[in-house]
């Protein structure tokens, strides 16, 4: 039996999903789509994301959209956005799930490396704008890479320091569990009926290093995690748990086998810096000011 078949109906539920057009999130929005589920595609190529489209459950029947999003451009995110709320339709889940893994070095107009703008400060921006439209839980992927982050909130651009790729991979996403940590302590605060949650994929076969520029990198990254990683739709399984179970907020769901790199949807452990509530804040602060994103107030 394959365990999408036991995700409870979803018809009726509006999902936006992030890098939809390959990988863990086309094999999340086809999981949703298969129990009836609305789905957004919300990627950088329509092209990609429209071939996509074709093979996610629904799309013969009007459940499946694509729309036009780059992650790592904020003016990108807040034209996107503006376009969900000028249609104004309830959207019940948001998965901030578009990432890059392995990249060169660059850094975006606001000062940032492409890491940390991408995996994190694009869905940042993304999950403030859409807070009026959003009916139930913002769902943030991260890595058992956050384990490795130190995250540097005086260089996030990399430049006092030697870049090194895989460490700001990990930075990036101990950034996604800080926000969402913080995001769920805010919006309880505010007694909001919303929830923020986090999961992650494990070692998942997937594209995502298919950016990197170096063919070694990408070779590994593609054979490697065929080799000894699990298949995506079984990463994404992850995601959906997060993204449709009753689970509290600020939750981390991850594979339950040895390492957390293969199983099914378990509790994951998260680590001490990921919990740290005044880092949390002091990344908010500063994501505040780069993107210009309206504030949660916070006792």
């Amino acid at each position: 039996m394959r365990p999408w078949i036991q995700v409870r109906p979803q018809a009726g539920r509006r999902y936006v999903i992030t890098g939809a057009n390959g990988g863990l999130g086309l094999e999340t929005a086809r999981i949703l789509g298969s129990r009836g589920a609305e789905v957004v595609l919300a990627c950088r190529s329509v092209a990609k994301a429209e071939t996509a489209a074709r093979t996610v459950p629904g799309h013969d029947r009007g459940r499946v959209e694509v729309r036009q999003v780059d992650v790592s451009d904020l003016a990108s995110v807040r034209a996107f956005a503006a376009g969900l709320l000028d249609d104004g339709r309830p959207v019940d889940v948001l998965v901030n799930n578009a990432g890059v893994l392995g990249v060169p070095h660059a850094v975006t107009p606001e000062g940032v490396e492409m890491h940390f703008a991408t995996n994190y400060l694009g869905h940042f921006l993304l999950t403030r704008a859409l807070l009026p439209l959003l009916t139930d839980r913002v769902v943030v992927v991260s890595s058992r890479e956050h384990r490795s982050g130190r995250l540097d909130l005086d260089d996030l651009g990399w430049q006092r320091r030697p870049y090194r790729p895989f460490r700001a991979y990990g930075d990036s996403k101990l950034a996604d569990l800080l926000f969402m940590r913080e995001l769920d302590r805010r919006l309880r605060a505010e007694g909001s009926p919303l929830r923020a949650v986090a999961a992650h994929p494990g070692s998942s076969a997937t594209g995502i290093t298919s950016g990197s520029g170096h063919p070694v990198v990408t070779a590994i990254g593609h054979y490697g995690q065929r080799l000894v990683g699990m298949p995506a739709w079984r990463g994404a399984l992850c995601t959906v748990y997060a993204a449709t179970m009753d689970i509290p907020g600020g939750t981390y769901i991850g594979p339950h086998g040895r390492s957390e790199m293969w199983g099914w949807p378990a509790p994951a452990r998260m680590s001490r810096r990921a919990d740290d509530e005044a880092l949390a804040r002091a990344l908010w602060e500063r994501s505040v000011a780069l993107t210009g994103a309206p504030d949660l107030s916070r006792p």
